[in-house]
């Protein structure tokens, strides 16, 4: 579980809640602007995309909180160790390790090169596995980004439909408190869904998507290395030209 997604909305729920203080709280709880804005952008969401993507939605927003995505130096030691056992046995001999392998991109990957598979196809198949899986990731955090887009957008027309009874009944004094709340608490609620919980979302969503793409690449560029036979040290060079220096460090405490 990624506790970082989680403490972060919590603590700037419980901010927020706390700026305005125990005994405010009531005063900011109003039906008919969570009606517009919370139901507003959720239907305007529903109506923007197809049944088939919103479905996944839940799925996506899992990802946020439970995605669990192999390091970098994990990869590059088990490619390492798969060029030097090529090397010393022949590339044929990694068949049976490749159906150890956990990961459905690297293990195919792996039985191509195997298979005899010629590099440039490799790099085909590859590559436009990598491409749908960056478009895919794309598409899910669209569906957060566009709620978070109507969040405020809702919050103006409760806004504006507050107004609208404020100013169209002035002689009734009672009615100018209530209709001030709905004009002025719709931008709260909408500014609260875009910035404390979707925009959020979405910068995990996508945070993770260039990690998860980073790690593919490094996948494809070890296979073509252990297709083409290269040294594992060639192999360990190339691949740790994908990781920041600090992350170089630990491949090498991990080869010890």
């Amino acid at each position: 579980m990624d506790l970082a997604t989680l403490i972060g909305l919590i603590c700037a729920v419980f901010l927020i809640l706390f700026g305005i203080k125990p005994q405010n709280i009531p005063a900011f709880i109003d039906l008919p602007s969570m009606y517009i804005t919370l139901g507003g952008a959720i239907s305007a969401t529903i109506a923007a995309f197809p049944a088939s993507k919103l479905i996944t939605a839940f799925g996506v927003l899992k990802n946020a909180f439970l995605v669990k995505t192999e390091t970098p130096v994990e990869i590059i030691k088990q490619l390492v160790e798969f060029a030097e056992q090529a090397r010393r046995e022949g590339i044929l001999t990694l068949e049976a390790r490749a159906a150890e392998i956990k990961d459905e991109f690297l293990k195919k990957g792996i039985q191509l090169a195997v298979d005899g598979t010629e590099s440039e196809l490799i790099k085909d198949i590859l590559s436009t596995e990598i491409a749908f899986t960056e478009a895919r990731h794309e598409e899910g955090a669209k569906i957060f980004d566009f709620l978070a887009s109507m969040g405020p957008s809702f919050g103006m027309i409760g806004t504006l439909v507050g107004l609208v009874l404020m100013l169209g009944n002035m002689s009734n004094v009672e009615s100018i408190g209530p209709n001030m709340a709905v004009a002025l608490i719709t931008t709260l609620y909408g500014s609260i869904l875009a910035n404390v919980f979707c925009i959020p979302i979405v910068e995990k969503l996508k945070g993770y998507s260039r990690k998860e793409i980073l790690i593919k690449e490094l996948m494809l560029e070890g296979i073509m290395s252990l297709q083409s036979g290269d040294n594992p040290r060639i192999v360990e060079q190339k691949l740790t030209a994908f990781l920041e220096p600090g992350m170089r460090v630990s491949v090498l405490k991990a080869k010890k």
